[in-house]
């Protein structure tokens, strides 16, 4: 993962940990999964919608023609 040793995560851990403190790295990591959920819920619904257009675009459209008798 991006060429970083287990120490070098370690380290960076560490100085995570002193600047935020330990309470709030629970909060912050909820709210980094609660953005990534929206995220791929919202990317999901965009995919959805293009899907149901290109479905409806596909439908071949029915014409009622109207047919006039000689009586």
């Amino acid at each position: 993962m991006f060429g970083l040793g287990v120490q070098e995560l370690l380290i960076i851990f560490v100085i995570i940990m002193v600047l935020f403190g330990a309470k709030k790295l629970p909060e912050m990591g909820r709210g980094l999964g609660k953005g990534i959920r929206e995220f791929k819920s919202a990317t999901n619904k965009l995919d959805d919608d293009d899907d149901d257009e290109s479905e409806k675009e596909a439908e071949p459209k029915v014409v009622e023609s109207k047919v006039k008798s000689n009586d």
